[in-house]
């Protein structure tokens, strides 16, 4: 018996957030999810996808002569989303059952895509990159007028893009960076 129950992924797969397998992880079903998913909590501007933010930080730490390891990182840091959503910086704070859960989950994930043993300093660089392109979204897209700090070494396109352009590029990135590993 599973921990848990499941939910249903976008490729008609039945996916326990509890108790994940390895053949229950699809990309396609990742790319999907983030693809959907609005940052900022749905406060932004315009909608600009969880997807694209992975994209951008994952092109950001290929500017920085950063590792395909680091790249494929920072392309699926927020993967567990796919399967439980997110939830505010300041209320997440609050709940330490769902960042367990969000950890282990994120954990599962990395581990299938064979970057699960990231050292304390890569995931220092996945998370620095992962505020920059936070701060520089929140600056381009919510609050103009506020000083935000961030070490991007280009300005990124937040624009509205197609989700099934946006899921395409995902999937593309993920295929790549895996054979790169490989």
């Amino acid at each position: 018996m599973r921990k848990g129950s499941y939910i249903s992924t976008y490729s008609n797969i039945k996916f326990w957030p509890l108790d994940p397998r390895k053949e229950e992880i699809k990309t396609m079903d990742i790319a999907h999810a983030l693809s959907m998913m609005c940052r900022g909590n749905g406060h932004y501007e315009y909608f600009y996808s969880v997807a694209q933010h992975s994209i951008n930080c994952a092109k950001e730490a290929e500017l920085k002569g950063k590792s395909h390891r680091i790249q494929l990182a920072c392309l699926l840091h927020d993967a567990s989303e796919a399967y439980i959503s997110d939830i505010t910086r300041p209320v997440k704070r609050l709940l330490d059952e769902y960042r367990r859960i969000e950890d282990k989950l994120q954990n599962f994930i990395f581990d299938f895509y064979e970057i699960g043993d990231l050292s304390n300093e890569e995931e220092e660089i996945v998370k620095e990159i992962d505020d920059s392109m936070l701060n520089y979204e929140l600056k381009e897209l919510l609050e103009k007028d506020r000083v935000y700090d961030f070490n991007l070494k280009k300005k990124y396109d937040l624009s509205y893009r197609d989700m099934r352009e946006v899921r395409g590029e995902f999937v593309n990135m993920v295929n790549l960076l895996m054979d790169k590993l490989s």
